[in-house]
């Protein structure tokens, strides 16, 4: 319910915002570079709107098959199913939000005194392109669904092709913005969008229809399971066989597998910001890039406890275990990466040593009060997970808690960092939320027999859920 008031709320804004620039497009350009004409210099920028709307599609747009399933119980020729999940792809939200912006915008140029069939065969021009990059991302989809970093090849694509026209190697804007231009003027040159839209929407057509067939979501692919050496886990007493399932899972399914292979993007967080002068005067970011940076595997990882079992969670549930050596290994797995991240962001003082203190209490801070969060927070899931789809930009089994949990994980202590480093200093900011993180480690068993007493309580509750679908 939340998410899908966040979604409504979302569309409308976007709605909003693309009906704005459409309406405002024309008199900010002329504003803008008034010796130029708008109309060429909005076709200049078509290059990056290109790249952006096929990366946003690529994320979010995802080609509507499930829905079609029931029909090929029934007597229908395939190619009319696929046919008909092509047309639905096409009239997606994805492929009417740029009209809010054309359209307005055509509508301008024609008051403005621009011709009206140019105008309008750029429009036209426009649609079809618009149904291009739908598309060409549901072919990109198609090669790239089955690894684990599927969206690394898109984004070493788009970023190559920004880097060429940035670096002036080879002028994209110029080059569409020409195309564009070139159609406008001469109608008879949009039968090659068109022929390319064809082109795209056939190899569409026959990828999909290889793939669609009642049975394949039966097959399974045969592969061979390399059993790491886990017998450093020992060491951890009885919550031993827990970590080592723990691992395992990680490792072994589509969706953990990638999430873990992400570290390097909670690595790497803080090149986003500390390179750039004007973060590094602002202190009371360090608290919240430290935490999230060093509380990346937490945060991913322990949102989802315990939904990452729900598909043996009724039968672990039947076993004689202690639920709080089950919640102890997670907890300790969370720890361990804080530390381990933490490591790994030490060379970030090169940015200042503040960087590097805000970063050691953040991660005492992860360690003592953020685990303690998020496992009690985990007592409230009731979404079952597919651990065989990706990671990234995956919203299955994402409820209000996901939402919700990420007000006292990032939102209180970068606020209590913040307002504390501007009423006393930096040093006490840091000193706070180490005080805090340090008192959560002092209580620790109590803290862990209230969180398992929690879980308890909604042991049954858990196991109906997931034995549902979502």
């Amino acid at each position: 319910m939340v998410i899908n008031i966040l979604m409504v709320f979302f569309a409308l804004y976007f709605v909003a915002s693309f009906a704005a620039l459409g309406f405002g497009l024309f008199f900010l350009l002329r504003k803008t570079f008034p010796d130029q004409d708008p109309f060429v210099i909005a076709n200049n920028y078509l290059f990056y709107w290109i790249i952006g709307d096929l990366l946003m599609r690529f994320f979010l747009q995802k080609l509507p098959v499930m829905s079609v399933k029931p029909l090929l119980t029934l007597p229908i020729k395939r190619s009319t199913v696929v046919n008909y999940v092509l047309g639905k792809s096409a009239v997606s939200f994805f492929n009417f939000l740029p009209l809010f912006a054309i359209i307005p915008f055509s509508i301008i140029l024609i008051g403005e005194g621009y011709e009206t069939s140019m105008i309008l065969t750029w429009m036209f021009t426009m649609i079809v392109v618009v149904l291009i990059i739908n598309f060409v991302n549901f072919i990109i989809e198609a090669f790239s669904a089955n690894s684990e970093l599927s969206f690394l090849p898109i984004v070493a694509v788009v970023g190559v092709l920004f880097a060429l026209n940035y670096f002036e190697i080879f002028s994209l804007t110029t080059l569409i913005g020409s195309g564009f231009l070139a159609i406008a003027n001469s109608p008879i040159l949009i039968l090659i969008p068109i022929v390319v839209l064809i082109v795209c929407y056939t190899i569409n057509f026959k990828i999909l229809r290889n793939k669609l067939f009642l049975d394949s979501s039966l097959k399974s692919k045969v592969t061979e399971v390399n059993a790491s050496d886990l017998s450093w886990t020992e060491r951890f007493g009885d919550i031993a066989p827990f970590m080592k399932l723990d691992l395992k899972l990680i490792w072994r399914n589509k969706r953990t597998k990638s999430m873990a292979m992400l570290l390097l993007v909670g690595v790497l967080y803080g090149l986003f910001f500390y390179p750039q002068p004007q973060f590094l005067k602002m202190e009371f970011m360090y608290a919240f890039i430290g935490i999230f940076s060093t509380g990346f595997f937490l945060i991913n990882f322990g949102q989802f406890i315990p939904a990452w079992d729900s598909g043996y969670y009724k039968l672990l549930m039947s076993q004689n275990i202690k639920y709080e050596q089950y919640l102890r290994s997670k907890f300790i797995l969370m720890v361990m990466s804080v530390v381990l991240l933490f490591v790994l962001g030490i060379p970030y003082v090169y940015f200042g040593y503040k960087i590097l203190i805000a970063h050691f209490a953040a991660a005492i801070y992860n360690i003592g009060v953020n685990t303690h969060v998020i496992l009690y927070g985990g007592s409230f899931n009731r979404k079952k997970i597919d651990l065989d789809k990706k990671a990234a930009f995956n919203y299955q089994g994402t409820g209000a808690v996901q939402w919700i949990i990420g007000i006292p994980l990032m939102i209180i202590p970068m606020a209590l960092f913040g307002v504390t480093n501007w009423l006393v200093g930096f040093e006490a900011a840091s000193a706070l939320l180490i005080l805090l993180g340090v008192g959560g480690i002092v209580f620790h068993k109590k803290l862990m027999k209230g969180i398992t007493k929690k879980y308890l309580n909604s042991k049954y509750k858990m196991i109906d859920a997931f034995s549902q679908d979502n």
